[in-house]
């Protein structure tokens, strides 16, 4: 199962960096957020999949460790927030400059 997964994040790396590298600004909101769904699932591999464990301790039972799960919840929190902004800050480039395209904004074209 692990395997099945890493192979998984290798995939939303790839898929983030191609999008990461693209012109338009939209694709590259989508290649960030893939990157954070890549690296929360990271984080969930590198804590182990362990079927049937409680995540916290109890007496006599072996447990799972609560801290990826902890970790996985605030990136997904922090990465929302990052998203939203980085969607209203494009949808205000577009309205302000009229283009997505990072070309055209980079040469200063109005």
């Amino acid at each position: 199962m692990e395997l099945l997964i890493i192979g998984v994040i290798g995939v939303l790396f790839g898929c983030g960096t191609y999008l990461l590298l693209q012109a338009n600004l939209l694709q590259i909101i989508v290649g960030l957020a893939l990157f954070s769904h890549g690296a929360n699932l990271a984080l969930m591999v590198s804590g182990g999949l362990k079927r049937g464990r409680p995540p916290l301790l109890t007496i006599g039972a072996p447990y799972a460790d609560p801290l990826p799960q902890a970790l996985i919840l605030t990136a997904i929190v922090i990465s929302f927030g990052v998203t939203a902004f980085a969607l209203v800050l494009a949808f205000r480039t577009k309205q302000v400059c009229g283009s997505n395209d990072v070309d055209a904004l980079a040469g200063g074209e109005e």
